[in-house]
């Protein structure tokens, strides 16, 4: 009886060993993004003040909206390395409708619009062609900063018009209009993954298509919609960016797209499709946020932040491949 006992609490303490190592792969972002909080907060003073915090959401709003939109692609099993693209034209377009028509209303709006058009461009083609997302997109992207520079020339278009500087710039009650639309969007994102049929599709549809169609699932119309969103979010995120700066530029958006994918797989999404969330693509985003926001407060080399990043990701990725292993 005392032999069986002890292998049975032996066995016991094995199971609650691995519950707990599950637990910390299953939250190694959060785990993470908890350690950078508490060190930034000893070595910094400045670190969780109103306008430090506030700063930094307003910062990554653009960023959080295109990550949070990012994870239904990778999600779906594929990529979008268009975003940064889509990001300029629409911004372009929102500042030349700005400068032409003295409109703010429909030139901001235009900017998700424009985002929407391109998204679905880019899913068409990805299913209709049976054209790989990596490439598709990548050929895309070129396409679209092209449009973006023969749109304004190859130069700045600068906004004056009264008004086009509220979206990026007002504040409501210390906090700026940007970080709102940025909680009402990511909150958005995240019902319709983890709480519909569409979200339940879009997990499918990544983790084995072939079972998804043979179940019922439009895989085709699930893809095109997940590009839709990206496009759209990217435009979105355009209309907040061009806002906060008054001035369309055709490369504004250069290397978002592939910030955005570094967030989403720092979260825990996996790039084989079929596992994620959208809460763990905003976890990645501000991650990386505050280790840049560390270096600036710390007055560290800003050489090496982007090493740091390199590796956290790089120990994100081991630790996720870690569990897929065990599992």
């Amino acid at each position: 009886m005392t032999q069986a006992a002890n292998t049975t609490a032996t066995q016991t303490r094995e199971r609650k060993r691995f519950s707990v190592g599950e637990i910390a792969i299953e939250y190694a972002v959060l785990i993470l993004l908890g350690a950078v909080i508490i060190a930034l907060a000893i070595l910094s003073p400045s670190f969780f003040t109103f306008g430090n915090i506030v700063n930094i959401l307003n910062q990554n709003a653009p960023l959080v909206i295109i990550a949070s939109a990012g994870t239904f692609v990778i999600v779906s099993g594929n990529f979008d390395l268009s975003t940064g693209a889509i990001y300029g034209v629409a911004g372009v377009v929102s500042a030349w409708l700005a400068v032409s028509t003295g409109n703010v209303v429909v030139a901001l709006a235009a900017a998700p619009v424009v985002g929407l058009i391109l998204g679905t461009f880019n899913g068409t083609v990805i299913t209709k062609l049976r054209v790989h997302s990596f490439l598709a997109t990548l050929a895309s992207s070129m396409i679209f900063t092209t449009i973006a520079v023969l749109i304004t020339g190859g130069s700045l278009i600068t906004v004056t018009t009264p008004g086009f500087t509220a979206l990026g710039r007002d504040r409501v009650g210390g906090v700026f209009i940007a970080v709102f639309v940025m909680v009402v969007i990511a909150g958005a994102f995240w019902l319709l993954l983890s709480r519909t049929v569409f979200g339940r599709h879009v997990y499918a549809v990544g983790g084995n298509a072939e079972a998804a169609e043979l179940s019922g699932i439009n895989v085709t119309r699930t893809r095109i919609f997940v590009f839709m969103l990206s496009g759209l979010a990217a435009g979105t995120a355009a209309a907040i960016g061009v806002s906060r700066i008054a001035s369309g530029q055709p490369l504004a958006g250069a290397g978002l797209e592939l910030s955005a994918i570094a967030a989403v797989i720092l979260g825990g999404t996996s790039i084989y499709g079929g596992v994620g969330a959208v809460w763990r693509s905003i976890a990645g985003v501000f991650l990386i946020a505050l280790i840049g926001n560390g270096f600036d407060l710390l007055d560290l080399n800003p050489q090496l932040k982007d090493m740091v990043t390199g590796f956290i990701i790089l120990a994100a990725v081991g630790l996720a491949a870690a569990g897929r292993t065990k599992r």
